[in-house]
Order: structure tokens, then C-alpha cells, then sequence
């Protein structure tokens, strides 16, 4: 083919993260025979901490896609391949370029290889082929699978019947293939991404007997699933054909539930760093909440001046901003409340410094992105700050940066229309603080009982850093700024 005289470059999955070791591809933006530019994103992928597009560092011509969207690619492996004009083509590449000849290719490859083509990786098949090559395809053992390619067109059905025993991997699959119209290469294998393969191993399917309907003959994801699920169905010739292969493949059909009374959701992504962190975290630290019911009916009056004001036009005042203010200005007063703990050292690390998180609730899973240095903000500034942070999140668009190096957390369920609950820490942090939903209720204010707006304030700590007074010390802070924002002024 042309591509093969071309030179081809691969990119391959970068560390988006700072340590990450996967990344599941969310969206392709880019497909085969497009031209991409050195900058353009080519595909939008989420690590265990946010959704990140990538951009390719090279000019060409896109020649292969090595993963199909939702896969979850380890860093550092291919993911596409692309055709330049010119320089010199990477020593594996020449390797995968005849893509006419895969058998010729693998027998090629030295023993313990990696996979050079989509589509054909590493089996057992793969040790019959390179004993075949040698031998001039002349011994009797590969004589009967080195005709099968060529004599599958005229009679499909006949070979895959006649030698189901003997040879049951390369029958079916001209049978299938073929029969559906879908051009292979010439050995017959059928074409899947390695995760496809694996998952049919998984579920006890035989690649051969399966339809595709993948781009090019590609099988794909939901093609095993379908094989997997009604296997009755499905042609004679093909299904009979995987039966001998082995017996334990009619009972896997009935782990699927067709009566659809379950669904199965892969943890991946944000939502199983999530869990691994709420783990570690629950089980690492010793936490402690405390509760504490306050009248906030004057810091609401103030936000609602604060809205109305013209200097503080465009920007987005709420009560959590004020929570956000009064937990800063505890923590000033409560400096040994802003520390982590460090194991390895055996050492309390206190922060000079507050990178205040935000705990956000997103279609993949809750985030907890920080302001950075928010102790340094005027209100103006931690309002921007505030407002950035949650619309950013809300989008998808948190960076790995903005997630890592919190110190303290708040998390607003009063969103929720919840009281309060007790919340656990972030990872490395030595608070979080639940800020519940303001209500109207009847409260004792000078004497006499009247409806005012009352909240309550949660505060989990870190045991380990924080004893019972300090903590007790710093949620009494808050609530006191909540219940007299004057103190806003005459504590700092």
C-alpha cells in the first residue's frame, strides 16, 4: 500500500496527571484519512481526576485509530498513528504497515513480541504460523489451515462444518466474515482492538463466530456483548462451530441477566478515584464531626445587599461565598487547623497557606478542585475565584492542577435541600466543613421567638492533627462570622 512508503509517527498516551496511570478515551474528534496540524486536539480523554483534550505535536494524515471510544488506555501506550510527509519512520512502524499480510507479519515478529497490527495480537495461533513458515507450509499439520483462507469464498459453510475439530479458529471465521461481506485480511482473522479480544475471552466468545460491525470489519465492544447474550439466535454454521471449543461457553450467555433486572456500570475514571481516595481516607485517618445549628438570617441580609451593590457588580455573591470567607478567617485565627499529616516522616506539616477545595458534584463522579492561596483574596477576588471554579467544574473542565495540593474543604449539601451531614476528608487535608440548607425556622433572637434563617455547620477533622478543642475552636469560628458578619472586619 502508499502508506507503507510513507514515513508514520505514533502518539502515544501522555500523563495528563502527574502520576496517572490510565486514561479512558471519552471522544475521537479526528477519524482515519483526516488531516490533522501540530496543536490540534485529536481527542478528549478522563483521567482518574478530569476531562482533558489532547492536542497532537505533529502535521499529517491520520491513519489508524488503536482504541475505540470508552477504552481505558494505560499511559504510554499508542493510541494513533499518523502518516507524515516526510522524516524517518519509527523502527516498529514498518513492521505494522503491510496490513495485507498479517500472517507474514507475525511470523515475522521475534518470539515474546508485542502486538504489531490492531487487530492481531499475541495468541496461541500465532506459534502455529511461525512453525508453518519455515517448514514451506508443507508439513501436514498446517496444510489444512493454509488452504482454509483461500478456499472460503466458494464454500463457506462446507469448510467451517468440515473441520470444526481440527481446525476451529480459522473455519469459522472466513465463514462469518466473508458471508457478511466484510473484508479481512487474508488469513481470515477477524479484526479487534485488544480489549475487544480480551472481553471476549472474558465472556467465553469466540471472535470467529462473531459479526462485526465495526469501521473496516472491526469487531467490536458490543458486537461480543450481542454474540454473548443471544446465543441462540444467532446462524447454524457459526454457532455450532464454537460449541466444541469449550464447554463452559453455554452457561456464560446466562451470567449476562436478559431480563435486564440488573445494571452492571464499570467504576472507572472519576468515579473510581473517587472510591480508592473515600477508602483510603475513611480508613487512614481518624475523623471526628462536629455539629454546630446557627442563625444566619444577617449574613443572608448582607448577600442580598452585597447583590444589590454596584461595586460589586458582575460578581456572583452567595451565601457559600460567605461560608468560604468565615471558614478563612477561622482558620487564621486557628492556624494549626491548616496542617497534614506525614507518615513516612512521622511529621505534622503545617500549611502557611490555604488552598481552599470545593467539593463538586459532576456527571463523572465529585470533584474536589481548590483555590489556590485563598487566604490572600480579597472578597472580590475569592468570589471570582469561587465562580470560575464551580462553572469549570460543572462543564468537565477541571484541570489535574486545580485538583491536586488542597488543604481544607468545603462541601455545600444545603444545595441538596440536606441539613448536614458528616462528610470525609479529602485525601491529605485535615478538614472539610458541610455547609447545610438555610431554613426558616422559629429560633430565640433577644428574648422572644421569632422566624429567622438558621443553618447547620458540620466539621470533620483529621484526629490525628486536630484534637477536640481546636476543632471545636474553629467550627464556633465560622458559626459566629455566619451569625455576625461584622466580625469579617474586626477579626482580621
Amino acid at each position: 500500500m502508499t502508506e507503507s512508503a510513507q514515513a508514520v509517527r505514533e502518539f502515544k498516551m501522555p500523563d495528563v496527571g502527574e502520576g496517572l496511570t490510565e486514561a479512558e478515551i471519552l471522544k475521537w474528534y479526528v477519524q482515519p484519512g483526516d488531516t490533522v496540524t501540530d496543536g490540534q486536539v485529536v481527542c478528549e480523554v478522563e483521567t482518574a481526576k478530569a476531562a482533558v483534550e489532547l492536542p497532537i505535536p505533529f502535521d499529517g494524515t491520520v491513519r489508524e485509530l488503536r482504541f475505540p471510544e470508552g477504552t481505558t488506555v494505560d499511559v504510554g501506550q499508542v493510541i494513533i498513528s499518523v502518516a507524515v510527509g516526510g522524516g524517518a519512520a519509527p523502527a516498529a512502524e514498518p513492521e505494522a504497515a503491510p496490513a495485507e499480510a498479517p500472517a507474514e507479519a507475525e511470523d515475522a515478529a521475534p518470539k515474546g513480541r508485542q502486538p504489531v497490527l490492531v487487530g492481531y495480537g499475541v495468541s496461541e495461533s500465532s506459534t502455529k504460523r511461525r512453525a508453518r513458515r519455515p517448514a514451506g507450509e508443507a508439513p501436514a499439520a498446517p496444510a489444512p489451515e493454509a488452504p482454509a483462507a483461500p478456499a472460503a469464498p466458494a464454500a463457506p459453510a462446507p469448510e467451517a462444518q468440515a473441520a470444526p475439530a481440527a481446525e476451529t479458529p480459522a473455519a469459522p471465521a472466513p465463514a462469518t466474515l466473508v458471508a457478511n461481506g466484510v473484508p479481512v485480511s487474508g488469513a481470515g482473522r477477524p479484526l479487534a482492538k485488544p480489549p475487544v479480544r480480551k472481553l471476549a475471552k472474558d465472556l467465553g466468545v469466540d471472535l470467529a463466530a462473531v459479526v462485526p460491525t465495526g469501521e473496516g470489519g472491526v469487531v467490536t465492544r458490543e458486537d461480543v456483548h450481542a454474540a454473548a447474550a443471544p446465543q441462540a439466535p444467532s446462524t447454524p454454521a457459526p454457532a455450532a462451530a464454537p460449541q466444541p471449543q469449550g464447554a463452559p461457553e453455554p452457561a456464560q450467555p446466562a451470567a449476562t441477566a436478559p431480563d435486564a433486572r440488573e445494571t452492571r456500570i464499570p467504576v472507572k475514571g472519576v468515579r473510581k478515584a473517587t472510591a480508592q481516595a473515600m477508602v483510603g481516607s475513611a480508613f487512614t485517618a481518624p475523623h471526628v464531626t462536629e455539629f454546630v445549628t446557627v442563625d444566619v438570617t444577617r449574613t443572608m441580609k448582607l448577600v442580598e445587599k452585597m447583590k444589590a451593590d454596584k461595586d460589586l457588580a458582575g460578581v456572583r455573591v452567595n451565601p457559600l461565598l460567605m461560608v468560604a470567607r468565615a471558614l478563612l478567617v477561622a482558620i487564621r485565627r486557628n492556624p494549626d487547623v491548616n496542617a497534614a499529616w506525614d507518615e513516612a516522616n512521622q511529621e505534622i506539616v503545617r500549611k502557611h497557606y490555604v488552598n481552599l477545595g470545593i467539593a463538586a458534584a459532576t456527571p463523572r463522579g465529585l470533584i474536589v478542585p481548590n483555590i489556590k492561596d485563598a487566604q490572600a483574596k480579597t472578597l472580590p477576588e475569592l468570589a471570582a475565584a469561587l465562580g470560575e471554579l464551580v462553572s469549570t467544574a460543572r462543564e468537565g473542565r477541571t484541570s489535574p492542577a486545580d485538583m491536586q495540593g488542597g488543604t481544607v474543604t468545603i462541601t455545600n449539601v444545603g444545595v441538596f435541600g440536606v441539613d448536614t451531614g458528616t462528610p470525609i476528608l479529602n485525601p491529605g487535608e485535615s478538614a472539610i466543613l458541610a455547609f447545610g440548607a438555610v431554613k426558616w425556622q422559629p429560633w430565640v433572637h433577644k428574648g422572644k421567638v421569632k422566624p429567622r434563617q438558621v443553618t447547620t455547620l458540620a466539621l470533620s477533622f483529621d484526629h490525628r492533627l486536630v484534637d477536640g478543642e481546636l476543632g471545636s475552636k474553629v467550627l464556633a469560628d465560622v458559626a459566629a462570622v455566619l451569625e455576625h458578619p461584622k466580625r469579617l472586619l474586626t477579626w482580621t
